[in-house]
């Protein structure tokens, strides 16, 4: 198939990080390794265009553009990912229709809150209007399925299981000891985190991650916390870490993607609350290393761990609730072990790509070549 794909919040190849652009890339690379050809349609990016019209000339500047880039292509789907009411499709519709292509969303996001507010008023509008307008749409969370099948037929409308390439995040014994032996942690138990150090609820709940785990320093529990990432928050999370748990927190710097499995090779626990995490990519990467998760139920994340197996999830915020379940998993190193066996257990037999978007490229086959 040949395939024009679209990600109007942040385009493939994008400097800042994130799960969405994850999820885009591995999209890109499945259909690839599958011996289709991808074009990437445009970098237009549409994030609250809708109050920035001084852009408004380019969306028909980029839609003239798009329509003549693609034409020697000749797609067989356009394919559009992560669609909401912060960045709806702006092209996708309307080029897809001129030029008679099947039009797809992967990953498009649906909520009748964001109509009662002036912000989002518009972009809401226009999102649905997109979501509509799609010939199919996929998801790969629970809650977003739930809420696309009040507007979208269920024929049209596919559920995807969350997920990564296990092969590229698998425990590693040499580089857990070299990244044990550049920590200087010696036998002590490693607890890890990992985020982008952004204004958001990724540094609050870092912030809450440290000044909970104090709790455990004050009873004398041997641990060091080893946090990946970087970002403007960074002088902020370093004087919190300082404060409350003055030398047991190492911040590791912003690691690339293919050099984090070494980095959870090093620990011993993954835990990250993970406030309203929509799927949360760092619990799937960790738990196919062989790490065992505490985090806060909520989100998506239950949707990529199995609790009480892989992970402990407690209520959010409940501090008491998080540090007796990473005690307990500090004081056994028995239930260390097993959790995480199990952990990369889950992620091969649930979350592996390779065999879940084999249902995504059907369903595109299906639209390539009607019958």
């Amino acid at each position: 198939m040949k395939i024009c794909f679209y990600a109007p919040f942040k385009p493939i190849g994008h400097p800042n990080p994130s799960g969405d652009l994850i999820i885009a890339t591995s999209l890109v690379e499945f259909l690839a390794q599958r011996g289709h050809k991808v074009m990437i349609a445009s970098e237009f990016r549409s994030r609250w265009i809708f109050w920035k019209p001084w852009l408004f000339p380019q969306i028909t500047l980029e839609y003239f553009a798009t329509r003549k880039r693609i034409r020697n292509f000749k797609p067989d789907i356009w394919l559009s990912y992560h669609c909401y009411y912060k960045s709806p499709d702006l092209l996708g519709p309307v080029i897809c229709k001129i030029e008679k292509i099947p039009y797809i969303i992967f990953q498009g996001i649906y909520s009748t809150k964001r109509r009662r507010k002036l912000k989002t008023t518009l972009g809401f509008y226009l999102n649905r209007h997109a979501l509509r307008k799609a010939d199919h749409l996929f998801t790969n969370r629970g809650n977003d399925h739930k809420n696309l099948q009040r507007i979208i037929p269920a024929k049209q409308l596919s559920y995807i299981k969350p997920g990564i390439f296990p092969e590229q995040f698998l425990f590693n014994k040499q580089a857990r000891a070299k990244m044990r032996k550049q920590w200087q942690v010696g036998n002590t138990p490693v607890i890890l985190s990992a985020a982008m150090f952004r204004p958001d609820v990724k540094t609050e709940g870092l912030s809450w991650l440290i000044q909970t785990l104090a709790a455990l320093a004050a009873e004398s529990i041997a641990f060091k916390l080893i946090i990946a990432g970087d970002g403007s928050e960074r002088d902020h999370l370093t004087k919190i870490a300082d404060t409350y748990l003055p030398g047991q927190v190492i911040f590791a710097g912003k690691i690339k993607r293919e050099k984090m499995q070494s980095f959870y090779s090093g620990g011993d626990i993954f835990a990250f609350p993970g406030i309203r995490e929509s799927l949360g990519m760092v619990f799937l990467e960790a738990q196919s290393c062989g790490l065992p998760v505490v985090a806060f139920n909520n989100g998506g994340i239950p949707e990529v761990v199995k609790p009480n197996t892989t992970a402990i999830l407690t209520r959010p915020f409940a501090e008491e609730e998080f540090c007796t379940a990473v005690k307990q998993l500090l004081h056994s190193p028995e239930q260390r072990n097993s959790m995480g066996q199990a952990a990369a257990q889950h992620v091969r037999s649930n979350h592996d790509l390779h065999q879940n978007y084999l249902q995504f490229e059907r369903v595109l086959k299906q639209y390539a070549n009607p019958a």
